[in-house]
């Protein structure tokens, strides 16, 4: 059973929600964010960012900041740039990107369903960006960017949403990376109750991005005595389709051999991998198989039979394998989170991006994987483990600003 809550969500007028929407700040370079909050006094950015253009600057994600993000997210109330819906919804969001459509439900999701493992985790998360989280929560009593959760199909919900794509959207605009993004407001009692319902018939469902977020908000409504609220007992998210979610594969440039020459390095390797050179780099095209670009020559490695478990949830996971036969034996990289000698390039750029980060930053060896299937990522979930660091690049990655989950609802 999967419970989900309908809301009154804070979101722009119509005729401002391309103006406002924002990706999330931090994905900005420094020169375009400042651009964008020069040019646009509309963008959510303003309220992420309260101390644009002044001279009494806070600290990072201090009390004092979190205040003045309340505050301007309050000016943006009165402004007008926000107005809050007056009956509890739903929300289908729409993005179109390369004649592909990524459709899903904007819901409240179940604090106790967290808690009591019915939505399920694959990444651990770390306490100091939980309590920091935390206490934006609290702080600033509102949530802007949707944990994405997936769920099985389930042809109630696919003709549910499927009516509301043949009627006029709440918003409809393009962004300048290509997207077309549309919202449709489920504020008919009848289609509320469906859709509950419909998910009611989903035994659990998996996070597929925002372990962070998630983590944050249970702890935020755990910690929740005075004033506490029913909405507390929920925190934002967007429930995507298997089907509609796309996983793309996640590539580790390299900026050290370890004090090996490309040789030693080359004849280190042969022990556990069949190594073919390739007249030039291309994705792999199957799993437990790599393509790797060491200097100006590329090469698809496999591993040879028996160094694998293909059995294991974690340690057939590429990301696990290269790990465990290449990074930590060779390379003497233990975490790959945490050394920068690793770099990583999301899989939407190509072995063009794998080779403009090597150039770049100086990389002496790059990995190219294939991407997790989401049976695999379900796999690792239903078994109660863990996932290697920075092992799924995951869209669609939400704008923030459309649909605002209040905690005093």
């Amino acid at each position: 059973m999967t419970k989900i809550k309908p809301f009154k969500a804070v979101r722009p007028p119509r005729d401002k929600a391309y103006l406002v929407a924002s990706r999330p700040y931090y994905t900005y370079r420094k020169k375009i964010l400042a651009a964008k909050l020069q040019s646009n006094k509309f963008t959510f950015l303003h309220v992420i960012n309260p101390e644009f253009n002044k001279t009494d600057k806070t600290l990072p994600n201090s009390n004092e900041r979190f205040q003045k993000v309340r505050e301007r997210y309050d000016e943006f109330l009165k402004d007008g740039y926000f107005f809050k819906d007056q009956k509890d919804s739903f929300y289908i969001y729409r993005q179109q990107i390369d004649n592909f459509d990524y459709v899903g439900i904007v819901a409240g999701a179940s604090v106790q369903e967290y808690l009591d493992g019915k939505i399920k985790i694959h990444e651990h998360t770390i306490t100091e960006r939980e309590e920091t989280f935390k206490r934006y929560l609290d702080i600033c009593n509102f949530n802007a960017e949707p944990v994405l959760l997936t769920y099985p199909d389930h042809q109630g919900i696919n003709s549910l949403i499927d009516h509301y794509l043949t009627t006029r959207s709440e918003y409809e605009f393009t962004t300048t990376d290509d997207k077309t993004h549309n919202l449709w407001v489920i504020d008919k009692d009848e289609d509320i109750e469906k859709l509950k319902k419909y998910f009611e018939e989903i035994p659990h469902v998996y996070i597929a991005d925002g372990h962070h977020r998630s983590a944050s908000s249970v702890l935020f409504s755990q910690e929740q005595k005075a004033n506490r609220h029913e909405s507390m007992d929920f925190f934002l998210a967007f429930f995507i389709n298997e089907s509609r979610l796309k996983i793309y594969d996640y590539n580790r440039v390299v900026t050290s051999l370890n004090d090996l020459s490309e040789s030693e390095f080359i004849e280190k390797l042969n022990s556990d991998f069949i190594i073919t050179p390739l007249s030039q780099a291309e994705k792999p095209s199957k799993t437990s198989q790599f393509t790797m670009i060491l200097g100006e020559k590329a090469y698809k490695i496999q591993p040879k039979e028996g160094k694998v478990d293909l059995q294991h949830p974690v340690k057939s996971l590429d990301a696990q394998i290269l790990s465990d036969l290449i990074l930590e034996p060779i390379l003497g990289i233990l975490d790959s989170k945490t050394d920068k000698r690793v770099l990583f390039v999301d899989g939407t750029k190509g072995i063009k991006g794998i080779k403009s980060l090597m150039k770049k930053e100086n990389g002496k060896v790059a990995f190219s994987l294939f991407p997790v299937s989401v049976e695999e990522l379900k796999n690792v979930a239903d078994n109660n483990m863990i996932m290697p660091p920075k092992s799924t690049w995951i869209e669609p990655k939400l704008r923030s600003g459309l649909t605002i989950y209040e905690y005093n609802d």
